[in-house]
């Protein structure tokens, strides 16, 4: 089974599904049209030759009728010739004869032909009728190329995508995510850090001016101090 017959099984609502099955379904598509562009352009020679061999055969034929016409009349001038004695009756009735018998085969003859002419059109007629189905699904097929081509398009530019946000995924993004990680841990324990210092210090500070709070003890002895530096 050639391609072109192959496309013709298969339904507009199934093309799509090509794409998942067929390794190359726009190549199988192309080769069809292609084969249905050929199968048109045979077609198209078969009909010219077929409406040219019509239109000889009618003319033919009406020539014939036309030339059998034409013996009629010779006869009945024969006929008319000898009525008013200008030739012989019995020449005329042996000539008139003649020119009816040609009459009648030439008659004979555009008929044969005019039955010739109903075959040519009746293959014209069929010819036509393949023209307009091939004509038909070759632009039905060229759509459904033209709907595959864009899809493809849109498979490849999705694959590449998806390809390019994969390589991110797995690279970059990853590692942007690792040094982010790391610098929140670092700045965490900073702040850790500096919060664990600031809190000791507070402490200390509070301790030293806890010890430093005065006492009668200690203002004994600094009265003392005093008294002796007098």
């Amino acid at each position: 089974m050639n391609i072109f017959k192959r496309l013709l099984k298969i339904g507009q609502a199934e093309i799509h599904a090509l794409v998942d099955k067929m390794e190359n379904p726009i190549h199988l598509i192309e080769k069809g049209i292609e084969e249905m562009k050929e199968q048109l352009s045979e077609l198209t020679e078969a009909y010219i030759s077929n409406r040219a061999q019509l239109i000889r055969s009618e003319n033919l034929a009406k020539n014939k009728l036309a030339d059998a016409g034409t013996y009629e009349e010779k006869a009945l001038l024969l006929l008319q010739k000898a009525q008013k004695e200008e030739i012989e009756a019995k020449k005329a009735d042996q000539l008139a004869l003649e020119a009816l018998s040609i009459k009648k085969k030439l008659t004979e003859e555009a008929a044969e032909i005019s039955t010739e002419s109903i075959v040519y059109t009746d293959k014209i007629n069929l010819i036509n009728n393949k023209i307009d189905v091939l004509k038909f699904n070759i632009s039905k097929w060229e759509k459904e190329l033209a709907t595959l081509k864009a899809k493809q398009r849109i498979n490849h530019a999705s694959e590449f995508a998806n390809k390019q946000m994969a390589n991110i995924d797995n690279n970059s993004t990853i590692e942007l995510l690792e040094k982010m990680k790391s610098k929140i841990e670092q700045q965490e324990a900073y702040n850790d850090a500096f919060e664990e210092h600031t809190q000791q210090k507070a402490e200390q500070e509070i301790d030293y001016l806890l010890k430093r709070a005065d006492t009668p003890k200690d203002e004994l002895e600094e009265l003392k101090r005093k008294l002796n530096n007098t």
